[in-house]
């Protein structure tokens, strides 16, 4: 599918090697964009790699930390928009490496936006947040409006890139708007200490699932492919309406489930007669998290294009396919 927004457009996407990465360069080659991709670290099973993508695309290797690099990208290709996701997000690496998280998503943050501001051609800029910036709260679900209350290494790495994100908004008029993700599940995740990977895994092992929690967390789900989709929105709304600029926008399908409940509809997609393990090991972890996508849908008319099922059920098969493979080798 190709529409008049996206049609040879220059678009730069950091993180294209991440959980979302992939998807999202797809959408955009579909829409027949013209992609320039940042990637660190070489990740064969990355959606990008397995996609075939790697072929279609611009791919520049470098760190999100090198502002000179991401200014000679900038200018170099003649970037429009720019989609920013690239950032270290699991909650687990950042209790142990507090440093490299706040390096990496503060510093990232600030040198990609310095690079945008310094170019005359950047037009739409859109970062990738998360739920966590709330931090916990009594009163669910999220809204926008709520303050930062974000009080662990990784939550408060993405709550500092926003406050730096809205600052040059507000300072320097940047063309930018933020997402807020909840917990993105999908095909292409290979990391298993995340609940849906890991499950899957499990089951397609014949070994009881994990569950590092008591169970009973509640959280926001979204599939990859809606999670792709809402940027690629987002960036076109704010190059309709320039009063989104500064702008968050909570992303998601408002049905939110607890851990045991997500695992539950795992296992009877599955057909599985296997029950979980609960382990009850969860440390540094918000307990109940969800948000209201009502800003979203009034001024982007954004909805989801999966149900949860629906997203699990695309995921199990990918899950399925890629063992299969690995088992075929």
């Amino acid at each position: 599918m190709q529409t008049p927004f996206w049609q040879d457009r220059p678009v730069f996407v950091t993180g294209a090697t991440g959980q979302i990465g992939g998807w999202l360069v797809k959408r955009l080659l579909q829409a027949g964009a013209d992609v320039v991709c940042l990637v660190r670290d070489w990740v064969p099973q990355c959606e990008l790699v397995q996609l075939g993508l790697l072929g279609q695309v611009k791919v520049v290797r470098g760190d999100i930390r090198e502002q000179a690099l991401l200014e000679r990208v900038l200018g170099e290709y003649e970037i429009q928009t720019v989609i920013h996701l690239a950032a270290q997000g699991i909650v687990g690496v950042a209790r142990r490496d507090p440093a490299g998280t706040l390096d990496t998503n503060v510093r990232g943050t600030w040198a990609l936006l310095e690079a945008c501001r310094k170019s005359d051609l950047v037009r739409q800029v859109v970062l990738a947040s998360t739920d966590k910036v709330y931090g916990e709260v009594e009163g669910l679900p999220y809204h926008e409006e709520m303050p930062f209350l974000a009080k662990y290494p990784h939550d408060v790495s993405k709550a500092c890139a926003e406050m730096i994100a809205q600052g040059y908004a507000a300072t320097y008029g940047s063309p930018l708007a933020i997402t807020r993700l909840p917990n993105i599940f999908g095909g292409g995740d290979l990391n298993w200490n995340r609940i849906v990977p890991g499950v899957i895994r499990s089951v397609l092992r014949g070994e009881q699932p994990l569950i590092h929690s008591n169970g009973q967390f509640i959280r926001d789900y979204l599939y990859v492919e809606d999670a792709a989709a809402a940027h690629l929105l987002l960036a076109e709304k704010l190059a309709e309406d320039p009063a989104l600029c500064g702008q968050a926008f909570n992303i998601s399908n408002e049905s939110p489930l607890t851990v045991l409940e997500l695992v539950q509809r795992i296992l009877k997609l599955m057909d599985s007669p296997l029950q979980p393990v609960v382990q009850d090991q969860a440390h540094n972890e918000i307990k109940n998290q969800y948000m209201s996508a009502a800003r979203a849908r009034q001024r982007l008319g954004w909805q989801p294009l999966f149900s949860i099922d629906e997203g699990l059920l695309h995921t199990i098969t990918w899950y399925r396919d890629y063992f299969g493979r690995k088992t075929a080798v």
